[in-house]
């Protein structure tokens, strides 16, 4: 009998073992230790967090009266869209800013301060309105990349800063799942004609949230979209939906390409090779795009018209080089690129991409 016991409690080691081997991770990156020995922050005074979004997420387009291309801009609108959508594009700038802080002094206090503060939200179960519209579906899934992106970066810091918070980040965590089903919900099943940028951030997120929850069947979805955008690339490296933006097309096909990588990195991480998927896709696809910023005649000539350069001068639209440069081996074009537009941040995609992909990058401001 005791025999039989010592076997039981063997297996079910071998099991957790096996268990844990199978963790879903994420790049390495993301389990450093924050930069400095942990010590409370100079000045730091938590912000205060914007109250819970629990409304209807039906917000204007800042298109609004655009055409088909979805490309010009309506200055009304877009101030509609913004005050609407004021609350969480907040939430996800503190969150990030907190992370991007106590990844540089390791301080405790900044981790009580977002925990405290997204756990207000987590309670409300903010941002599960069934009522949407598409922009509203747009920022919930966008809201879900910042949060779950940034959030992996203290659940798996070597520092352990989430330890005192296991209730708090329990609650947390489940709501960020709620959040991914919804995205998978919205974004998993559309067409391919309507299959475009929008659901690569969904996949994303999903991504993002499948390492946060250890959930293989979101880790699944995430790559299912992949998959699907990967098989939208075209030979030349376009992607068909994005080219319709018209003097947008660049901009969008820059965009559509962020979140992709992120989904390359974190499935390798996972023993999951997605760059060779339709024939090297993703590879055609940068090629391309980073071919653009240097001269973009290809862009025009394929849209059909002469592209807005305008969010070129923006450094979060290239941070994605620092993933691409760790997912492949960059030339020295590309490197001096990247370069150029050191910090490499973005919000949406973790925050700041230079320290997590092994770059050195200057501290956040406070």
């Amino acid at each position: 009998m005791f025999s039989l016991f010592r076997i039981a409690l063997l297996l079910l080691a071998a099991v957790s073992t096996a268990q844990a081997a199978d963790r879903l991770r994420p790049p390495a990156g993301y389990l450093n230790a924050p930069l400095n020995s942990p010590k409370p922050p100079a000045h730091f005074v938590c912000p205060t967090f914007p109250a819970p979004f629990t409304g209807a997420l039906q917000f204007s387009s800042k298109y609004e009266g655009s055409d088909h291309a979805r490309a010009t801009l309506n200055p009304a609108a877009e101030r509609e869209y913004h005050q609407q959508t004021a609350a969480i594009t907040r939430l996800e700038k503190q969150v990030s800013q907190l992370v991007m802080g106590y990844q540089h002094d390791g301080s405790a206090e900044r981790v009580a301060c977002l925990v405290k503060g997204l756990e207000s939200w987590a309670q409300a179960d903010a941002l599960t309105s069934t009522s949407t519209s598409h922009t509203g579906r747009s920022m919930r899934k966008w809201a879900l990349a910042s949060l779950s992106s940034a959030w992996l970066q203290l659940q798996f810091s070597a520092a352990k800063p989430l330890a005192p918070w296991s209730a708090q980040s329990a609650d947390i965590e489940r709501w960020l799942g709620r959040l991914a089903d919804l995205a998978v919900s919205d974004w998993a099943s559309l067409p391919l004609a309507r299959t475009n940028n929008h659901s690569y951030w969904a996949a994303w997120a999903i991504m993002a949230t499948s390492v946060v929850t250890q959930r293989e069947d979101l880790f699944a979805q995430s790559l299912a979209i992949y998959r699907t955008a990967a098989g939208q690339v075209d030979d030349d490296g376009f992607l068909p939906n994005e080219l319709q933006r018209k003097q947008r097309a660049f901009s969008y096909h820059n965009y559509a390409i962020q979140p992709l990588v992120m989904i390359a990195l974190f499935a390798r991480s996972n023993g999951v090779e997605v760059t060779g998927e339709n024939h090297r896709a993703l590879q055609r696809l940068a090629k391309q795009i980073i071919a653009g910023f240097d001269n973009p005649q290809a862009f025009n000539q394929r849209a059909g018209v002469k592209q807005d350069l305008s969010f070129t001068h923006q450094r979060s639209n290239v941070a994605w080089l620092a993933g691409w440069c760790a997912l492949e081996r960059c030339d020295s074009k590309t490197e001096r690129l990247r370069d150029s537009q050191q910090p490499l941040r973005s919000t949406r995609l973790g925050g700041d991409l230079s320290r997590l992909f092994n770059e050195q990058s200057p501290p956040p401001g406070n």
